[in-house]
Parts: C-alpha cells; sequence; structure tokens
C-alpha cells in the first residue's frame, strides 16, 4: 500500500487550510454555490465526455494509486531463476505446487499455462493481450483524471464570470457586489486547488504505476517464455537481469 497518496492529499489540505487561517480568512472561504459550479460542473462535463461505465471505473483507478502491489524487478527474477531450475530438474508439473504460493492472478494464469504443456507461442499471445487489455484500461482511467484536472479550474473560470455578472448587476447594492465577489473569486480558487492538488497528480501517479506494472507483466511473460522454452536458470537469469539495474544483478541466484 502506497499512502503517499493519502499523505500528499491531507498535507496539502492542512498546508492550504492553515494558510487561510493564519491570514485571517476561514468560513468565508466556504461557499456553496462556488463548489457547487465548479465541482458539479465538472462531474458533469466528465459524463458528458466519457460514458457511465468509465466515469464510474475511475473509483477503481483512484484506488489503483493507493492500494498497490507490484513485486519489484528482482524479486521477480528470482522467482524465474528458481522456477527455471525446478524445470530443470523435476519438469514442468513440478511447478504446480508453486502456484499455491504466488498471490499474482497473471503469474498463476502463465504459470498455469506452463504447467498444462502449453506451447511458448501461445503462453506469449494469451499473456501479451493481457497486458494490452490492462494498458488500455489505465490509459482511460489517466484521460479520466487529466480531463477532470483541466475541467476544473475551466468551470472555476466559468463560475467568476457568473460572479462578475452579478456583480456588475448589483452595483447599487453593496450587500450582492460582496456575494457576486464570493462566487467569482472562490469558483476560481476551488478550480485550481482541486486540478492541481487532486486530479493532475493522481493522474500522473496512475502513469507511473500502469509502467511499472506492465514491467512486471512483461518480465513475467519473457521468464515464463523462457522457462517454457526449456531454458537453464543461469540463461533465463541473463535474460531477467534486462529489467534489473546493473548494482543489483549479482543479488539473484538460483536458490532451490
Amino acid at each position: 500500500m502506497d499512502i503517499a497518496t493519502i499523505i500528499g492529499i491531507l498535507l496539502g489540505f492542512f498546508v492550504i487550510v492553515s494558510a487561510i487561517v493564519a491570514g485571517g480568512g476561514g468560513k468565508m472561504f466556504i461557499h456553496l454555490p462556488s463548489l457547487a459550479i465548479t465541482m458539479g460542473g465538472m462531474l458533469c462535463a466528465t459524463l458528458i465526455h466519457f460514458s457511465l461505465r468509465q466515469f464510474l471505473g475511475i473509483f477503481s483507478v483512484v484506488k489503483k494509486t493507493i492500494v498497490t502491489k507490484i513485486p519489484p524487478p528482482s524479486e521477480l527474477t528470482q522467482q524465474m531463476v528458481n522456477y527455471a531450475a525446478i524445470n530443470r530438474r523435476d519438469g514442468a508439473l513440478a511447478l504446480e505446487q508453486e502456484i499455491s504460493k504466488i498471490d499474482n492472478l497473471f503469474f498463476i494464469k502463465g504459470l498455469q499455462m506452463l504447467v498444462d504443456g502449453q506451447e511458448v507461442e501461445a503462453i506469449k499471445d494469451i499473456m501479451a493481450l493481457e497486458v494490452q487489455t490492462l494498458q488500455d484500461r489505465h490509459s482511460i482511467g489517466k484521460k479520466i483524471l487529466e480531463f477532470m484536472g483541466s475541467a476544473a479550474p475551466a468551470f472555476g473560470m466559468i463560475g467568476t464570470l457568473i460572479g462578475l455578472v452579478l456583480m456588475l448587476k448589483s452595483l447599487d447594492s453593496p450587500d450582492a457586489i460582496g456575494a457576486g465577489m464570493a462566487v467569482a473569486l472562490l469558483t476560481t480558487f476551488y478550480g485550481a486547488l482541486a486540478a492541481n492538488l487532486i486530479f493532475i497528480p493522481l493522474a500522473g501517479k496512475l502513469g507511473l504505476y500502469s509502467k511499472a506494472e506492465v514491467t512486471a507483466m512483461e518480465m513475467i511473460v519473457e521468464g515464463i517464455s523462457a522457462i517454457a522454452r526449456g531454458e537453464n536458470p543461469t540463461a533465463v537469469r541473463e535474460k531477467m537481469q534486462a529489467f534489473i539495474s546493473p548494482a543489483r544483478r549479482e543479488e539473484v541466484k538460483a536458490s532451490v
């Protein structure tokens, strides 16, 4: 679990709220009409731009930036070297008992196909299709967050225009001018805050995690394909080490 996302958002709000309070502000920064224009408009625009199913999927996308478990390359390489040693010594069927020790569904599927004796090309084709599907899902999620990050400031500006119209219409009424100014300024504030503290950073983190997960999946595909071809542990290690930084390559050795 990566709590950096939660810490960043909470700490960001704390810093901003603290600055507002220290500057003598407070309740004046809470204005429900401004919030409704900015966030409501942004959500409606997102619904128009994407399908309902894609929009509702944003919750699982955000969850991905908080609860994620991507095995490090060195761990995957060590597993592949061990499985290559088992395969060379006892045959592919001996790997079946190793499946229960894995909690990665993609890894389990690939290893199960290997145990079932499927051809190398069939294994690679099926697993590559899953990698492509994951990339497509993450791409849509990233696009949704990026769209929300651009729509929030845009509706903040729309709220500013509404506030200015209200203010100019009521120049002869000081109370109405204050309400118009609140809408004019706070909608821009809400839009900029939501975009730069939540949506754009979440889109960026999702992109990073997506690349890391795809790399891990590609490592699994290459490793299982090498084992299916009957390559020895040393050859598997050399192939998998291409994904590892040179400083950590010597740590990987067969341990079975």
